[in-house]
């Protein structure tokens, strides 16, 4: 009894006169392509008048394994990272404004250029291998040891560009929008960090630093600094990423 109820609730609110609707100013979106990759993402876009809207969108992605690994693997080049338990997360704020060709409000194709604020959480843990001084302490012989550097930190970028798209009303209420391709450019500035639980003796210093150095991410700069405390690394650089397929249904009002 109580889910016909439902059902006929439901009904009496889609039969609310269409044009109200349609003429509303304001949708509210989620992306299901975004979903699939572990990402939340929601936008909010009001229009302007007919043939322009402003919109922002928040995404969040939590900290987790590395998506798409083997296209990172083969971009870094380096066998002393662990891309098994390397870990990333991320979130972002976009900006867009959006110039439909059509005539009717948030209808149609368009064009919209925006701004995207990204920050990136990083866990990388880099192995590194060195041979102790046989003097110190207890150890006797010349075997080397392997430990590992977890450093952790952030990415920030702040990055520009525009993509097409094409938003259609498909029921009273629904609305679905689909990106065709974009893109952006920026930069990017980051900072990560290892604190070593114990002072690292002067071998590992070394051979740790030597690890870091041997690390290239063209077109990337990265300088680090190991000390008997651990480790930090400073990267900055171009940052680019492409806008493709991607579907949204929203709620419009």
């Amino acid at each position: 009894m109580k889910k016909l109820l439902f059902i006929l609730a439901l009904l009496v609110t889609l039969q609310v006169p269409a044009q109200k609707l349609i003429g509303g100013k304001n949708i509210i979106k989620g992306n299901l392509t975004s979903f699939a990759l572990r990402n939340y993402h929601f936008s909010y876009e009001r229009s302007l008048n007919h043939f322009m809207s402003v919109s922002a969108s928040y995404r969040y992605m939590p900290k987790g394994s590395l998506p798409l690994q083997s296209i990172t693997e083969k971009y870094i080049d380096n066998s002393a990272i662990n891309f098994d338990l390397f870990q990333m997360g991320n979130n972002a704020l976009t900006f867009e404004s959006r110039f439909y060709l059509g005539l009717q409000k948030m209808s149609g194709f368009y064009i919209a250029p925006y701004a995207r604020f990204a920050n990136f959480d990083l866990s990388v843990p880099v192995d590194y291998t060195y041979t102790p001084d046989p003097t110190v302490g207890a150890i006797i012989g010349n075997t080397p040891i392997t430990k590992t550097a977890g450093l952790n930190g952030t990415i920030k970028s702040n990055s520009y560009g525009a993509y097409i798209g094409l938003q259609k009303q498909l029921l009273t209420k629904l609305v679905i929008d689909i990106w065709f391709i974009g893109g952006h450019f920026g930069s990017s500035t980051g900072n990560l960090s290892f604190i070593s639980p114990e002072k690292l003796p002067s071998q590992a210093v070394d051979a740790l630093q030597k690890t870091l150095d041997d690390i290239k991410v063209n077109p990337f700069e990265l300088k680090s600094k190991v000390d008997q405390n651990g480790a930090t690394a400073d990267m900055k650089g171009p940052w680019a990423g492409i806008r493709g397929l991607g579907i949204s249904l929203g709620l419009r009002f």
